[in-house]
């Protein structure tokens, strides 16, 4: 879907040196799992499987349905902290969007809650279509989370550099995070989606002027 272009702000922290090796770069993805942004996304995306997994097999939506699943996809949205961040869940969310309906023009019906012209974010999309191709809630929320932390950790095997088995160790060293927060994001409740991810989006907003650019974010 394009996440290899994004580094979500390491690059320039990578070349202002507060990330300079294995270490310190594991040191921040566990901070970002613990408090920062991708719980929330992760939150939203359970909520996406759940209530695609209530979709019938038919082209008639009930109506919770069709407005709560836009709802949280305007939701989040609203939350991106910059413009680079926005913009990479929603250009992740089209393409996985397109894809998706290329492999089966079914999953259209249950992308009906959110309009054409309306943009996806990658959550959303990946919910759905978890749900729609029978991927249960544990192995999607898994997933995602492993291939959010695996993204980075490649930007960083690339930028910092790092070697290859350094990145695959440090992927390794963050499973029982990964694990433990999974099953925090399942009693989030409504009210407790927030972040605190201040680092992220300093990072993000200083990307967006850096003068050489490897990545998108």
């Amino acid at each position: 879907m394009g996440a290899y272009n994004y580094s979500e702000g390491l690059e320039w922290l990578i070349e202002r040196g507060n990330i300079t090796n294995a270490d310190t770069l594991g040191a921040w993805i566990t901070q970002e799992l613990c408090r920062g942004s991708i719980t929330v996304d992760t939150a939203i995306m359970v909520r996406a499987h759940r209530l695609a997994g209530q979709m019938p097999k038919t082209d008639i939506l009930p109506r919770p349905t069709l407005k709560h699943l836009s709802y949280w996809n305007q939701w989040l949205t609203a939350t991106r902290e910059s413009r680079e961040l926005r913009e990479q869940s929603l250009q992740m969310g089209g393409s996985l969007r397109k894809l998706l309906l290329d492999l089966d023009p079914a999953v259209q019906s249950w992308f009906e809650p959110i309009p054409p012209t309306e943009p996806c974010n990658y959550a959303i999309a990946f919910g759905v279509g978890a749900a729609f191709w029978g991927i249960d809630l544990h192995q999607s929320g898994l997933g995602y989370l492993h291939s959010w932390a695996n993204n980075l950790i490649s930007a960083g095997v690339r930028l910092i550099p790092l070697g290859q088995t350094a990145g695959q160790k440090l992927l390794l060293h963050l499973t029982p995070t990964i694990l433990h927060q999974w099953q925090q994001i399942l009693l989030l409740g409504d009210d407790d989606l927030y972040s605190c991810s201040w680092g992220l989006a300093l990072a993000s907003m200083g990307h967006e002027s850096q003068y050489t650019r490897l990545f998108r974010s």
